[in-house]
């Protein structure tokens, strides 16, 4: 359980400018995401996403914080839901997935793994943008 800042000015753009989309907006992003989020809620406080409730898997409840929270006019999220401490890392500018990868597990050649733990929102491994917030994936 934790609050997670987000770039409010960076990310996919649901609804235009820095508003902050409602909660339907976001729940539609995550189904088109194509995201197992039965038994999470989503609801919006100012520019603050809560996610609540039980997630299907901790790789899931991870995968949801992101898709809502790399969207632009969202700050933060607050994420409501038992489990471990997720790990994530905010792209800053230069950042590479090699480099993430080397900073974070301790091998650039590892970058992969991030990719592959931060699909479908990531399309492609070069396509990462200051701001964005990436899960780490954990051993175990």
């Amino acid at each position: 359980m934790g609050l997670w800042n987000f770039l409010k000015g960076a990310g996919k753009s649901l609804v235009g400018g820095d508003d902050t989309p409602d909660a339907e907006a976001l729940k539609q992003e995550v189904h088109e995401l194509g995201l197992d989020a039965e038994g999470l809620d989503i609801t919006v406080e100012g520019d603050t996403v809560k996610v609540t409730g039980e997630a299907a898997s901790q790789e899931m409840r991870e995968k949801v914080i992101l898709a809502v929270g790399n969207v632009e006019g969202v700050s933060a999220v607050e994420d409501n839901v038992s489990g471990p401490e997720p790990v994530f890392h905010t792209v800053e500018k230069g950042d590479t997935l090699w480099a993430i990868a080397t900073k974070t597990l301790g091998n650039g050649s590892r970058y992969t793994e991030i990719f592959e733990a931060n699909r479908p929102m990531l399309k492609d491994p070069d396509l990462i943008y200051p701001g964005q917030v990436l899960r780490i994936p954990q051993d175990g």
